[in-house]
């Protein structure tokens, strides 16, 4: 019907407008480390792109999507406990990292 069209199109709407302000944030470097990592990873993207095809890619995702959340059903404690000191170890090199660079503003 005309009401759902219009309420999915204004779903549509803002999911494209919120991408659009977090690319344009992320390329006019509003925040230095953030431009820095997307920067990183597109360039690792490009890696992955000349190594695999498309169809590898797609069936890789395939696969993963369903043994992945059975191995973190499986080893759910020991997966959470290995992330959370990634997370930490993360956290406290961005740190570093937003101290040391002088054009990085502060989250709040």
């Amino acid at each position: 019907s005309a009401d759902q069209i219009s309420k999915y199109v204004e779903k549509t709407q803002l999911y494209i407008n919120s991408t659009m302000k977090e690319l344009r944030r992320l390329f006019l470097v509003q925040d230095l480390v953030d431009s820095i990592k997307f920067a990183v990873l597109m360039w690792l993207l490009t890696y992955v792109g000349a190594l695999f095809n498309g169809l590898t890619l797609l069936i890789l995702a395939v696969v993963s999507m369903f043994t992945v959340p059975l191995v973190y059903e499986k080893y759910q404690t020991q997966i959470d406990q290995y992330l959370g000191l990634v997370r930490t170890q993360v956290n406290s090199i961005m740190g570093k990292i937003r101290e040391k660079v002088p054009g990085a503003k502060k989250k709040e």
